[in-house]
């Protein structure tokens, strides 16, 4: 139950505190808490679990997941039930594993393009800094266009100005 349990939306919330001091806890209760309420009603409908879920993740996390992962974490785990209950816990610990490995390579990749997205901020930035600095030199005043012999060669003759 505990690798389901670990979608994006529960574990932001435990990352950031929204359940106050004791949000680790608050997930490791909800992982039993879970469990027990499978144990505790036959026959749950994945709907029951959704509601289950959220109630869990309002009250104790003050936190509403909208973006649809609920009615996905509570098939998943309606599936995991049946088939524990089944005798099929095998095919249960390989799923979970197998999630275990997607959920390691999305961070992997998310870490990735933040570094890189860091990295080309770092540049922006630096760009913009070096032209701040070239900009707060005053107005430079713009060439004037080549004229003359020296520009049929694609030459320019740069004169010294007169102070």
């Amino acid at each position: 139950i505990h690798q389901p349990l670990s979608h994006t939306g529960c574990l932001i919330a435990v990352e950031n505190g929204f359940g106050g001091a004791y949000s680790q806890e608050k997930a490791e209760w909800m992982v039993g808490a879970v469990e027990q309420y499978f144990q505790n009603n036959a026959d749950l409908e994945p709907e029951e679990v959704d509601d289950f879920l959220a109630e869990v993740m309002n009250n104790e996390f003050d936190t509403m997941i909208e973006d649809g992962s609920l009615s996905q974490v509570s098939q998943q785990l309606c599936v995991f039930f049946s088939q524990c209950q089944q005798g099929n816990e095998a095919a249960v610990r390989e799923a979970i594993a197998q999630l275990a490995q997607k959920q390691q390579e999305a961070r992997t990749v998310a870490a990735k393009a933040v570094a890189a997205e860091e990295s080309s901020s770092e540049e922006e930035q630096e760009t913009e800094e070096e032209a701040m600095e070239c900009s707060t030199n005053g107005p430079q005043p713009s060439p004037p266009p080549p004229s003359g012999p020296d520009a049929e060669d694609g030459w320019t003759l740069v004169r010294k100005k007169k102070k």
